[in-house]
């Protein structure tokens, strides 16, 4: 399993990284799946409207963008993850930003696994399970 941290057009650095790794890897188990490659790149609101024009049409901002690479049972992606946007959430909905930030992470890996969230009935089973891995983060 490799889990790789990277950021572009953001000074923002994460921490806790090892912490974050074992996480990721324990919900992937715990969903009998295996760890893959996963890039998790850290980046602006402008650079993330620029791929969510390029890539999805979309032309608005947005927490994360996935691209999923898997392969039978082998979980790997890219997900791209605005710093800018997390942090507006946060304040917006009054929680810790290191606690949006986990829940952006844990919510790109559930779209890495196949989870959707298209439809309201779909929203409901991935805050479900967002909950269920947030709650299961370890005590650094």
């Amino acid at each position: 399993m490799a889990i790789y941290f990277h950021r572009t057009e953001t000074d923002f650095k994460i921490r806790g990284q090892i912490l974050l790794k074992r996480w990721i890897k324990s919900v992937l188990l715990a969903e009998k799946k295996l760890p893959g490659v996963i890039n998790i790149i850290l980046c602006s609101d402008d650079y993330l409207l620029g791929m969510n024009k390029q890539y999805l049409k979309h032309n608005y901002f947005t927490d994360i963008i996935s691209f999923d690479y898997s392969e039978s049972n082998k979980i790997s992606g890219d997900m791209f993850i605005s710093i800018d946007r997390v942090r507006e959430n946060a304040a917006s909905l009054s929680v810790e930003f290191s606690d949006e930030l986990h829940r952006v992470i844990i919510h790109g890996i559930l779209h890495l696994l196949g989870y959707e969230d298209k439809a309201t009935a779909l929203k409901k089973q991935m805050r479900q399970m967002e909950d269920h891995y947030l709650s299961q983060f370890p005590a650094a």
